[in-house]
Formats: C-alpha cells, structure tokens, sequence
C-alpha cells in the first residue's frame, strides 16, 4: 500500500522528536496534521464570471482534488454583492492527498517564491497557521499561458495542538521554513 513520504517521516521522525520535546507520555498526545485548506477569495467575480471558471479550475489543478465554489451569505451594496452570490473558491485535502500537497508546497512551491526569506510565525492562538500566498503562479501546475489574472490564495494548516508552540514545532518538523528571526 501506497504512503507519502510525509507521513512516513511524520511516524518515524516527528512523533519521537516531539514525544521528548513536549514530554508526552503517549503517542496520542503527539498533535498532528489534520488538515489543509486552500482558499481563494474571486472579488472580481461579481463583475467578471470567467475569474472564477479559471480559479476553479487552477485551484483544482494545485490541490488535485475538485474545488468547490463558496457563496455570499450577505447582501452588501456598497460592493454589489447579493446573497449566495459565487465569491470564492476552496478545497479541503485530507490524508495522502495532504501530504502530497505539503510534499510539493515546502519542496517545489515556497522555494519559486521571488526573495523569499522564510514564513511569518502567527498562529491563530488553537493551533492552526494560515499562509497566505499572492501568487498562484508559484505552483508548477499553473500554466503561465494560460492565467487570466495574478490571484492570491490561503493554505490553512489545521492541527490537532493544543497551543501554537506545539503546532509551530509540528510544522517545523514537517519541513516548513519559518523566519528564524524578527526582522
């Protein structure tokens, strides 16, 4: 049977560093990845429905999962938007395809970042990290031809840490580069 590379180092390098790290007295305490959520807000959509037929299908082509399309749950008529009007784009990757995605993000995506010097440490205070990225041009599956507009998305790591020391230790350990200092 088939296991991402990930997931093996996480079995066989993460939970026994972490296990000394953080003293857990069993493997159950040990916080994991859940989760990854990618995200992508298409503002534009209200005036221009072709930018949300491409951001799904690029957003679907970066996760290898089908993206499903999010909806307004306001009227807001300053920005002309209507109830259940189409906004965004997301898609949840969980098991192999998770670590497949986080396999390609830390090893091919974040390093075609332009004068990339690491990822902010700011956790959300439970556990999990969102990255927001400006470029979906970063991925090797967009093809550059073929991109209608530059748009940003958000990666969501959900984990199950009970505080953001232990999350920000986990996702270190899986490879993530965070900023080493405060600059």
């Amino acid at each position: 049977m088939y296991t991402p590379e990930l997931e093996k180092k996480y079995r066989e390098e993460i939970v026994p560093a972490l296990m000394k790290e953080f003293n857990y007295t069993t493997v159950m305490q040990v916080p994991r990845l859940r989760k990854i959520v990618i995200n992508q807000g298409v503002g534009q959509a209200i005036a221009d429905k072709k930018l949300l037929e491409f951001g799904l299908k690029e957003v679907t082509d970066i996760a290898g999962q089908k993206a499903v399309q999010t909806y307004s749950t306001k009227d807001i008529s300053n920005f002309k938007l209507r109830r259940n009007m189409p906004i965004g784009i997301m898609v949840t990757l969980r098991e192999e395809r998770m670590f497949e995605f986080l396999q390609r993000l830390i090893s091919v995506a974040l390093p075609r970042i332009r004068d990339f010097k690491g990822i902010g440490a700011k956790f959300d205070g439970r556990g999990n990290y969102t990255l927001g990225i400006t470029e979906q041009i970063i991925f090797p599956e967009i093809d550059l031809d073929k991109i209608a507009k530059i748009m940003g998305l958000q990666i969501t790591f959900v984990t199950s840490a009970r505080t953001d020391e232990e999350a920000l230790a986990l996702l270190k350990h899986f490879g993530l580069p965070f900023k080493t200092s405060k600059n």
